[in-house]
């Protein structure tokens, strides 16, 4: 084979790996509007406002019989999706890594997702069940979704490509949300004008996050391959498999006391973007035109916060990068406490911080990982971290629910998630990274 034709193969092969690339970045472009405007902005409220109609004299719900505050439905129906997810994601995972065909799997989880998400248009009324049913499904086939989503990455990139392609692919998501959210204002503040109820204009804000999520999944879909794998001598299904993997990390404690840790305060994290709008809307009385501007002052911040902690880190190590990130989430919920209600500005400045702080903490965390990963076992573990992260992340929501439903007040459940920062920062702090790093069998880089 001549140098020409060996070029020519090379050039044909980058060719198709940044069309497939392009592709994948288009994955988090349809599903991002779903954590966006769904989510993040006008589930939460929404939900919680058709809990409160169907109510009882003394405030609560009653779904199968159990007596719930209608203040609280909310959070728990996201606690209870979580764990749907996590009894999903193994027998799912085993499945697309016994047969190679990711793509159907993908498919089938996003378009479940979506069309659940779609069928929000119908919840009006007193039907909290049946919101409480589609955010279920919704958020479960999200997650599953963005587990095989995830695992492409190596194969569609090597390993010096990663980082830009993986940062790209978040940069489509912002870009995504911040799109539909400005069209959101615009619909939801002149709802009048289109001849739609408030309640009306949610409702199609809701449906449009769904059929939006299912048009664009179809360009993943169609440049996404699936890649044949041969059968793994003495593969494990679902939970097996996952324990097998946990055994192996008890070998290397340091980088399962680093997964700890991140599991912990990114509770934290996710349980403050998922109630945010809860505590802004229950407890401050703000509209949802206010809660829309918020979160996209949150969006565009959480990329400027990325880049300002991506360049401390280069200064001062990724560790200790984090470390002060988790100081800032404890002092911007601590302030968040004592915000003035019936006040936009002061809760415009939580949601700065909240941007500042939100890209940058995960994305390190992230890279942090991978320095912690045995060679050859990527994958193996990352589908761990994804289980992990998972499965804990219901803690959150349920203590929010719980904290709220003993004491009445949001404030007192939004500070309760202070307690995820600081035994999160407490257990990072005491994680050794660079021997960690060398235990796993990596090098060491000069600042981490």
């Amino acid at each position: 084979m001549g140098i020409d034709t060996v070029r020519t193969d090379e050039a044909d092969g980058a060719a198709d790996r940044r069309r497939e690339q392009r592709g994948w970045y288009f994955y988090d472009w349809a599903c991002s509007v779903y954590s966006t405007s769904v989510l993040t902005v006008f589930l939460g409220p929404y939900l919680t406002s058709v809990a409160e109609s169907a109510a009882d004299a003394d405030g609560y719900v009653h779904p199968l019989g159990i007596p719930v505050r209608s203040g609280s439905f909310f959070a728990y129906s996201v606690s209870l999706s979580v764990i749907v997810a996590v009894l999903v994601m193994p027998v799912v995972g085993a499945a697309a890594d016994r047969t190679g065909r990711k793509k159907p799997l993908l498919g089938a989880a996003a378009y479940t997702g979506a069309a659940a998400t779609a069928a929000m248009f119908f919840l009006d009324g007193d039907r909290y069940l049946l919101g409480g049913l589609l955010l279920i499904v919704a958020n479960a086939a999200q997650s599953v979704a963005m587990m095989l989503y995830n695992s492409y990455l190596p194969q569609i990139a090597p390993p010096e490509e990663r980082d830009a392609v993986s940062s790209r692919g978040w940069a489509f998501g912002y870009a995504s949300g911040s799109l539909v959210l400005v069209a959101n204002l615009i619909l939801y503040t002149a709802h009048d004008s289109f001849g739609l109820s408030e309640s009306a204009a949610v409702r199609v804000c809701l449906a449009s996050a769904g059929l939006w999520w299912g048009a664009f999944a179809l360009i993943p879909l169609r440049r996404l391959r699936d890649r044949r794998v041969p059968a793994r001598e003495g593969a494990l299904p679902g939970f097996r498999q996952l324990a097998a993997t946990v055994r192996d990390m008890r070998r290397r404690p340091l980088t399962l006391a680093f997964l700890l840790a991140y599991l912990v305060y990114n509770d934290g994290i996710q349980t403050v973007i998922s109630q945010a709008s809860v505590y802004g809307s229950e407890e401050l009385g703000l509209g949802q035109s206010t809660l829309i501007v918020a979160v996209l002052l949150v969006q565009v911040l959480a990329v400027v916060g990325a880049l300002a902690l991506g360049r401390l880190a280069r200064t001062y190590g990724a560790k200790r990068t984090i470390l002060g990130s988790l100081v800032a989430w404890t002092v911007t919920l601590a302030a968040g406490y004592f915000l003035p209600a019936g006040v936009p500005a002061w809760f415009f400045v939580l949601a700065a911080g909240i941007g500042l702080v939100l890209g940058g903490s995960q994305a390190l965390s992230r890279s942090l990982f991978s320095h912690l990963v045995p060679p050859g076992k990527e994958a193996e573990y990352f589908s761990a971290y994804e289980m992990s992260d998972r499965g804990m992340s219901w803690l959150g929501p349920l203590l929010f629910g719980l904290t709220y439903q003993l004491t009445g007040s949001y404030r007192d459940a939004i500070i309760s998630l202070v307690a995820f920062f600081v035994i999160g920062f407490v257990l990072l702090a005491r994680v050794p990274v660079r021997r960690a790093i060398g235990d796993a069998g990596n090098p060491v880089p000069e600042r981490i």
